[in-house]
């Protein structure tokens, strides 16, 4: 069965510094046609960081979207062209202040493959070295550190509530026990 949808004409209607929106108008399979809203996104990564096998560093801040405080792992946009490992890099070193000796992409996926084109690379980060905070000037958070196994907790009880976050820690949760 074929699926695919053909493209056949594509509007932009909005251009913004974080994403773009734009709408496009698709044949469907069975011949009708429709119209698809598409947000563009450069595409993004996220880190678990590691101090060691059993503790992990978060960052709580405030997420407008979302209308609250949010406890989340370090995430940051990729800029044009950039590698995902030099963007997960640049966005520990911002955030936390902590630079990878070895870093490790988990996992890449579609966030919301029904509207977006947003990629993201999730890194697990370990053999971290203290180094400079160097945060955007309109980045307000704070730095969190807990167990692997409490941040797990933290996502059963409803604390952590953010789907990158929930994916990076229980994959990392999995991995450093199978690691034992």
């Amino acid at each position: 069965m074929n699926l695919t949808e053909k493209t056949l004409e594509s509007k932009r209607i909005f251009e913004g510094r974080l994403v773009n929106l734009r709408v496009d108008t698709v044949e469907l399979p069975n011949g009708r046609i429709s119209t698809r809203e598409v947000v563009e996104h450069k595409g993004a990564v996220a880190i678990v960081p590691m101090l060691d096998h059993q503790t992990i560093v978060l960052v709580r801040q405030y997420r407008q979207p979302a209308g609250r405080v949010l406890l989340e792992i370090p995430a940051g946009t990729l800029d044009k062209g950039e590698d995902p490992a030099d963007c997960a890099r640049r966005e520990l070193e911002e955030e936390i202040g902590y630079s990878p000796g070895l870093l490790t992409e988990m996992f890449h996926s579609y966030l919301a493959p029904g509207y977006s084109t947003e990629m993201l690379h999730t890194f697990l980060a370990e053999d971290l070295q203290k180094s400079e905070v160097n945060r955007d000037t309109d980045e307000f958070l704070e730095i969190v550190t807990v167990s692997l196994e409490d941040a797990v907790k933290m996502i059963d009880t409803g604390e952590i509530v953010d789907a990158k976050s929930i994916c990076g820690i229980l994959l990392a949760s999995r991995l450093f026990k199978e690691c034992k």
